[in-house]
């Protein structure tokens, strides 16, 4: 993990876009280069984010979601912020649009059918490849300009040597179903999982 002095923060965020922030501060940049700048923050004193940070978490999940054959970002390298408390991932950002985007895009029927078939069938591809991405939800899913599916957002995906149990994929479901307005486009995923 590279430390970044305060003067080379200062630096690399000039003319930064801020896409993300919360009471906290900001979350996500988009740097003038095209290329993302993601921070972490610690939430609690005590964490296991003291001997893992969650931007080195983000960054090996990257490296073996990839040897799986999953669309995500490009990791560029890790760094430490002291001067504001932050860890942060450098990043290309993965090409494409979010489901969320797309759905809200007015998609004719029949594309968004096409969507959800292959939403169906991409989740179900991770659970059999062991990975349960806790962040599971369309703002989470890239829709690739090579008509694949790609996952961003993947600090807290956890990977297993072994395919899903029925329990852990219903309860991954459920964080994909929890935005009201987006439960009923997830139907197909719902059946596709509980066969």
């Amino acid at each position: 993990m590279k430390t970044l002095s305060t003067e080379e923060y200062v630096a690399m965020r000039q003319g930064a876009r801020v896409l993300e922030a919360d009471s906290f501060g900001e979350k996500v940049l988009l740097l003038t280069d095209g290329t993302m700048l993601k921070l972490f923050r610690r939430k609690r004193w005590l964490s296991s984010a003291a001997w893992y940070p969650y931007a080195q978490r983000f960054a090996d999940n990257a490296a073996s979601l990839r040897q799986l054959g999953i669309p995500v970002p490009e990791v560029i390298h890790v760094v430490r912020i002291p001067s504001i408390a932050r860890d942060a991932v450098h990043y290309r950002p993965l090409p494409g649009r979010t489901l969320r985007e797309l759905r809200r895009g007015y998609l004719d029927a029949a594309c968004e059918q096409r969507l959800r078939e292959g939403l169906a069938r991409f989740v179900v591809s991770l659970h059999e490849r062991g990975v349960y991405f806790r962040s599971l939800h369309l703002g989470n899913v890239i829709y690739t300009p090579d008509c694949r599916f790609g996952l961003i957002d993947i600090a807290d995906a956890r990977l297993y040597r072994r395919p899903l149990r029925k329990h852990e994929r219903l309860r991954n479901l459920r964080r994909l179903e929890a935005t009201a307005d987006e439960k009923e486009w997830v139907a197909l995923v719902r059946a596709a999982l509980v066969v």
